[in-house]
């Protein structure tokens, strides 16, 4: 890659050159930013994997501006008008607006007004009324009148139509405008007259006016849906006269008549051509700006999700609660396989108490339940209690489940495969279940877009969305591990390396010839090529294998050193493993090589310690506030538990146990200002707020953290 772009690229992410180089060098090679950040820190200079996803980033971004300006070029070419100065200065572009504005007067065009003057040959007209030295220049376009020029007004209309032209596609007028948008835009949002009714839920941005660049991604995005839906009138417009006194000043230089006829072509310009080509621009720009941070703070989210803390290995007994149709019960054993699936009715209308109490003790016993997972929709909260009134052979941990998505997952095609015999409704209860064991093996299988969090997902750029949530799940899956034996095909397909094809060969494999017994048997796998087993082996986890490094996030191709040093303290491997003693009377600097420095002995040294370490907390079992039960049990002032079951960029939504979930504003999370969620709270975290405000007929909640 060009050595300016990679200079370019250091100084944006404030990163050595020699990082970026050999960075974008791994990539081109096949290396997954997981797999670079993890087991090349030697080569990137110990570079996280947020930083080594943003070089990739940041190289794709430039590789699209190189294939923009092969087409710049070409078409200039094509021309013949491609001069070495002009070629130069493209092939030293590194901006994508100033190559548009370069390209700009050479850009195949519809026919335009100046066109059609330049047809009736007014072309040298314009010409000397723009040198703005013709003392009469009436006199010179009289002399100028033709079979298609009738009139000196007419020429000199056509004559300021090409100026206006000129004017537009000449860079410093287009910086002049967007110097003004950059400083005093303003976007402005109106309902459109006769949809007040509909457009209700907008009402907030009926007549709405702030600076462009103060406006938060939330309201930028909600206008522009608002607009997308037919019921706002959504506009950029800056201080049109300042930019207009700064455009004449630079054009019009003369005393003359001529002069006059610039700051006229200037005034048409302006508004005609330059205002709405760079209010679209602006449009575009920050339209891209919101979607970023929206993008964000929904990758944020889905981030803390993923990594949510699992029960791990237990039998669960897992409840879809409902009420007419029933609660929906799957028995699941520690891999998350089905062993039994009920309905019972204990609530509303049927109330059936004794025979739901009778199966629910059965189920308990008969299949060893160790925890009961709740879905939190509807009757959640009703169910939870009835459970905690029944008396069981042994102690229960009762968990409530976010069950967002789960609906999505039990009809898809991913679904029907894993439980083809069973409907709807049992998959989705399993689904709560194992999401309660694994969140982050089961909430791979669902679209993102479905699980509820985020803000605004569905307006944003969705090729850029998914590029930022594959690459969460594909960081969240890499950095907890998989077990080779247990992981589902889904779950395989975002370790590195992998992919969906492999993920299959890999589960077939194991299907057909029982559990991996080692790393190095995955190199029988059908299309397992050196490259993929590279990329991926240091991921995957084989919990009872013969070499306990085979269960710890030591790469294979690291092995030979570990053997190494068990063979100087005359110890196996096995004895080394969480050996705190022996490991500590290692002298670390004995094993640097060219190839191997410190940064990777001491993930070894942390891997012997903890070996195939989960970089998830504990989970704790939570309640919701008795009595509280639906809106109007809330009253201002009272002090309740709740969950944070969602975060934007304006606060983040509590989880009180109701169908409603309350909003804690920015503005109430701290006594001192605040400008990111995330530094106050997490996804599912436990927390007590107090209720600031209810307002039942719009069904809001406030909520407030201050001095709690």
């Amino acid at each position: 890659m060009n050595s300016k772009i990679i200079e370019i690229i250091a100084q944006t992410l404030r990163i050595r050159t020699g990082q970026v180089t050999n960075t974008i060098t791994l990539l081109d090679e096949g290396a997954t930013v997981p797999f670079i950040s993890r087991y090349r820190k030697e080569r990137t200079g110990s570079l996280d994997e947020v930083q080594v996803l943003n070089i990739k980033e940041q190289h794709e971004k430039f590789t699209e501006l190189e294939k923009r300006k092969e087409t710049v070029l070409k078409t200039i070419e094509e021309q013949q008008l491609l001069t070495p100065e002009l070629k130069t200065r493209i092939e030293n572009c590194f901006d994508g607006v100033e190559l548009e504005d370069i390209y700009l007067p050479y850009k195949p065009k519809r026919r335009t007004r100046a066109t059609i003057a330049r047809e009736k040959g007014l072309e040298p007209l314009a010409k000397i009324m723009m040198k703005q030295l013709e003392r009469s220049i009436e006199t010179r376009a009289a002399s100028l009148l033709n079979d298609l020029v009738e009139t000196v007004d007419e020429a000199l209309a056509g004559a300021r139509d090409i100026i206006a032209e000129w004017i537009s596609e000449n860079e410093k007028a287009r910086n002049i405008v967007r110097r003004g948008f950059e400083n005093s835009a303003e976007i402005i949002s109106k309902v459109i007259k006769g949809k007040e009714t509909e457009a209700e839920k907008y009402r907030d941005y009926f007549d709405w006016k702030e600076p462009l660049k103060k406006c938060p991604s939330h309201r930028l995005l909600a206008m522009r849906r608002g607009e997308n839906e037919g019921f706002l009138r959504v506009s950029i417009t800056p201080d049109v006269d300042k930019i207009l006194e700064h455009l004449t000043r630079f054009f019009a230089t003369g005393l003359n008549s001529c002069a006059d006829h610039v700051e006229m072509a200037v005034n048409d310009s302006l508004k005609r051509l330059i205002q709405p080509s760079i209010e679209t621009e602006f449009a575009a720009l920050s339209k891209e700006k919101a979607d970023e941070e929206a993008i964000r703070v929904f990758a944020e989210n889905m981030r803390q999700l993923f990594l949510a803390p699992p029960l791990g290995q237990k039998r669960v007994l897992a409840i879809d609660p409902g009420y007419r149709t029933g609660c929906k019960i799957v028995c699941l054993d520690e891999q998350g396989n089905l062993l039994h699936n009920e309905t019972i009715y204990p609530h509303k209308p049927q109330e059936d108490f004794k025979m739901a109490a009778k199966k629910l003790s059965s189920m308990v016993e008969m299949y060893k339940i160790e925890a009961v997972a709740i879905g939190d929709g509807t009757a959640s909260r009703e169910t939870e209690a009835f459970i905690k009134r029944l008396h069981f052979d042994r102690e229960l941990r009762i968990y409530m489940v976010n069950e967002d998505g789960a609906s999505v997952y039990s009809a898809s095609s991913i679904a029907r495969q894993e439980f083809p015999q069973y409907d709807v409704t049992v998959r989705g209860a399993v689904s709560i279940g194992r999401r309660l064991m694994d969140p982050l093996a089961e909430l791979v299988k669902i679209d993102p877009k479905s699980i509820g969090v985020g803000q605004y997902q569905h307006d944003v750029d969705q090729k850029k969305l998914k590029n930022s949530l594959d690459s969460v799940v594909e960081l969240s899956v890499n950095s907890v591990g998989v077990n080779l034996n247990t992981a589902s095909k889904h779950l395989l397909t975002y370790i590195s390396g992998l992919g969906p094809q492999l993920a299959e060969n890999i589960t077939v494999y194991r299907k057909e010839n029982g559990p991996f017994a080692s790393r190095d048997e995955l190199k029988k796998v059908p299309r397992m090529g050196p490259v993929a087993f590279e990329q991926s082996a240091g991921f995957l986890r084989i919990p009872d294998a013969k070499n306990p490094l085979d269960n710890s996030a030591v790469h294979p191709e690291s092995y030979k050193i570990v053997e190494r040093i068990a063979k100087d303290l005359k110890c196996g491997i096995s004895e080394l493993v969480r050996n705190e003693i022996l490991v500590n009377q290692i002298d670390w600097q004995k094993y640097v090589t060219e190839k191997t420095g410190l940064p990777t002995l001491n993930d070894i040294k942390a891997e012997l310690l903890k070996p195939g370490r989960d970089p998830r907390k504990a989970i704790k079992i939570f309640e919701f506030a008795e009595g509280v039960y639906s809106i109007n049990d809330l009253k201002e002032g009272m002090v309740l538990p709740g969950i944070v079951n969602n975060i934007t960029n304006f606060g983040a939504f509590v989880d009180l146990g109701i169908k409603e979930s309350g909003l804690i504003h920015i503005s109430e999370m701290a006594d001192k200002f605040i400008s990111d969620p995330n530094t106050v709270v997490k996804l599912q975290q436990h927390l007590m707020v107090r209720v600031k405000e209810v307002d039942i007929a719009r069904k809001r909640i406030q909520l407030s953290l201050k001095g709690l």
